[in-house]
């Protein structure tokens, strides 16, 4: 039996995936009940909400381009066990610092399963009708991910604490996965490349300041968020004077001429900055705007992420392929047009309203989630593929961490109301989304 038709590689990815997005969006719904029992004010609710998208930030890139030298299963099965490690931290804490703390880990955990675990698809696949067939799952697994994470802790919510159940959960999963992981065939570059340390170093710190930066904005623009910032820029900026001078940098400048990647990285942070940060808003809109109750404030997104799974699967069955900057750039007008039915809301509107809003997101959503992780691979040199993954995710959850950021930022602080801010705060997401597919189709 080839490699193309063996299942495990695809059901191991898919399954360590979903569970990534499980744990990113758990605490959307269960960071109230978080806040109570361990006495979190509002900045500490801003970090718990964050610091995985600080540890995903940091390690993706990082991930992607030490699993193409020593290995990407190896790599893969180590964000497994730190997936599981800051679970159990976070369903033990005592202090609000403590699930800082684990979902800290879990962030970089994340990072090494995303990275690689798409890498090992690319390797494992053959371009053509198996690595669309595989990415397509890869992709729906994203959005069962957000979904089963949405409902899930809606679940939980009626059981125990209502929350570290939900972390106890992740962590006997990811357990559960490790054996599975085993069976698939390890993988790394023929010619292993010199890992550019100082660059890798500098990376990850400026990306941990950056996004650090973005979350104390939620507190305001003090001394902090600005020291933050000035030391995050540094930081890159330094980045990109190492990687100019070392021989082997972790992405080669080369790569950004090429239209394939620049799209698909710029369609990743594009759906990060806007339909990201509108999805994680739904559920406070819902509860404090519109005055539903937890289990609504979770179904809602959870249609987002179901359609886009069965836009994904369908993905498989076109005639025709959708790839290359112009396909990416009007699937990111599709998604906006399906914010455009967002606006207008007022307290009197009926939940409909949102569910055919993320609907029509939704089948964007599902599109992209499948294509730009395909293009992400398929135009960098093959045995740089976790790099390419790497570099792609970490494109898609720093806009993400930016996005919510802005998007609550804006629907607090807008408007006389919670539903005024939701509409002038979704309107500059329709603008971001836009703005992004323009970019892309300049390409």
């Amino acid at each position: 039996m080839s490699l193309e038709s063996k299942p495990t590689p695809l059901v191991a990815v898919s399954l360590g995936t979903a569970l990534v997005l499980v744990t990113y969006v758990t605490p959307i719904v269960s960071v109230p009940l978080t806040a109570v029992d361990l006495d979190a004010g509002a900045g500490s609710r801003a970090w718990i909400l964050s610091s995985m998208s600080v540890g995903l930030a940091a390690a993706l890139l990082v991930s992607g381009v030490i699993g193409d030298t020593i290995g990407r299963r190896r790599i893969y099965d180590l964000g497994l066990v730190l997936l599981a490690a800051g679970a159990v931290a976070c369903a033990s804490a005592w202090a609000p610092w403590v699930v800082v703390a684990g979902r800290s880990v879990q962030g970089v955990g994340g990072a090494a399963i995303l990275a690689c675990g798409l890498s090992l698809l690319a390797v494992h696949f053959a371009p053509g009708p198996p690595r669309v067939h595989a990415t397509a799952i890869w992709g729906a697994s994203v959005g069962l991910g957000i979904a089963l994470g949405s409902v899930t802790a809606a679940a939980v919510g009626e059981i125990g604490t209502g929350w570290r159940e939900t972390y106890a959960v992740t962590a006997v999963l990811c357990l559960a996965l490790l054996p599975l992981g085993r069976a698939v065939p390890e993988s790394r570059a023929e010619e292993p490349r010199p890992i550019d340390v100082p660059g890798l170093v500098l990376l990850v710190v400026g990306m941990t300041l950056l996004v650090s930066a973005v979350t104390e904005v939620r507190n305001g623009l003090g001394a902090v968020t600005v020291g933050l910032l000035v030391a995050a820029l540094v930081c890159l900026a330094a980045y990109g004077v190492v990687e100019q001078r070392v021989a082997a940098p972790l992405v080669e400048p080369s790569l950004l001429l090429r239209p394939g990647f620049l799209a698909a990285t710029l369609g990743s942070l594009t759906l990060g900055l806007s339909m990201i940060g509108v999805a994680s808003f739904v559920p406070t809109v819902l509860q404090v705007g519109l005055g539903h109750g937890i289990w609504t404030a979770s179904l809602v997104p959870a249609v987002w992420a179901v359609v886009s799974v069965a836009t994904s699967l369908l993905l498989r069955l076109l005639p025709f392929p959708i790839a290359g900057p112009r396909d990416i750039s009007l699937v990111l007008v599709l998604v906006a047009l399906g914010q455009c039915l967002g606006l207008g809301l007022t307290e009197d509107s009926g939940v409909w309203r949102l569910v055919v809003m993320m609907a029509v997101a939704g089948i964007g959503t599902g599109v992209l989630n499948a294509v730009l992780g395909r293009e992400s691979v398929a135009n960098v040199p093959a045995d740089r593929s976790a790099m390419g993954s790497g570099a792609n995710n970490t494109a898609r959850y720093l806009g993400a961490a930016i996005g919510i950021t802005l998007f609550v930022t804006i629907a607090t602080h807008a408007g006389d109301s919670l539903v005024a801010g939701w509409n002038i705060a979704l309107g500059v997401a329709i603008v971001l989304c836009l703005a992004g597919a323009g970019a892309i189709a300049l390409v």
